[in-house]
């Protein structure tokens, strides 16, 4: 009964962050005509592959469509050829994003600085990670933050077989909307490696396909002076941060959102999540 109890709370208070803006879960998003067909993308940065090595992100920005409380229900997203990699909407609002985990010795020091200033941001979780780590999905529930797929083990995608991207991501969605409250409505392709499967079976989920627009590169663990270095330069309206809470030792990941967060919305910046476009 005591669970019943909590499940419902969570889904209770994810329905009111939805109402402010919090939860990512409405419609979809406007994107431009005169697209190419999918095809495989190299990998982007992210954590270090187990057999390839990385390379830049080469992505193009397309931009997220507006931020605030969704009018309508979603509405089952369209394929995309391009991941969602910039936000629009008034003045500057920024996104911050964290992959790998939820990884208890780190999730839980970032989501206490996101509590202290009252800040919303998207976890990337991979399934493996995720199954023994529920609580922490739940407390991202609670304090409004979204919860996307990251895969269940963090594959190549473009190695793997329709079957085994399908089972990557619907496992993980299980762990998701166990722990969290409701299903996942974004996905992130590890490695930001993209092909067309990756986003015809995401779409076929229900989520939308989110990359970034500045890349840490934290797991290099370059000093936390060097992350803040790179968030702070790289700051700017639709802005969105890759970081990561998970995948090695992210202490410093952790340090400088300490650092940078507060710099950020002293200059005037509102960090915040995106949310699809009403359909």
């Amino acid at each position: 009964m005591k669970n019943d109890q909590l499940f419902t709370r969570r889904r209770v208070l994810l329905a009111g962050t939805a109402a402010v803006g919090a939860a990512g879960t409405a419609g979809l998003l406007a994107w431009g005509a005169g697209e190419k067909p999918a095809g495989p993308v190299a990998p982007a940065a992210g954590a270090p592959a187990r057999r390839l090595p990385l390379k830049p992100s080469a992505y193009r920005l397309q931009p997220l469509t507006g931020y605030g409380p969704p009018r309508t229900l979603p509405r089952r997203p369209p394929v995309r050829r391009e991941p969602l990699l910039k936000m629009t909407g008034r003045g500057r609002t920024m996104v911050l994003t964290f992959d790998d985990g939820p990884d208890p010795r780190y999730t839980p020091g970032i989501l206490d600085t996101l509590a202290e200033y009252d800040v919303r941001a998207m976890f990337f979780v991979c399934g493996e990670m995720a199954v023994d780590n529920k609580d922490l999905l739940a407390r991202m529930a609670d304090e409004g933050h979204i919860v996307g797929n990251h895969t269940w083990s963090h594959p190549l995608l473009t190695t793997l077989t329709r079957r085994q991207i399908r089972s990557q991501m619907t496992r993980t969605s299980e762990v998701i909307e166990d722990g969290y409250g409701e299903p996942p409505h974004w996905f992130r392709a590890p490695y930001g490696a993209w092909n067309r499967a990756a986003f015809q079976l995401g779409a076929e989920l229900g989520m939308e396909p989110l990359g970034w627009t500045v890349d840490t590169l934290d797991w290099t663990t370059p000093g936390t002076r060097t992350i803040v270095d790179r968030v702070e330069n790289g700051a700017g309206p639709g802005v969105v941060v890759l970081s990561h809470d998970a995948g090695g030792d992210r202490s410093q990941s952790v340090r400088a959102l300490r650092r940078y967060l507060p710099r950020l919305l002293d200059t005037g910046y509102h960090v915040t999540v995106p949310r699809r476009q009403a359909g």
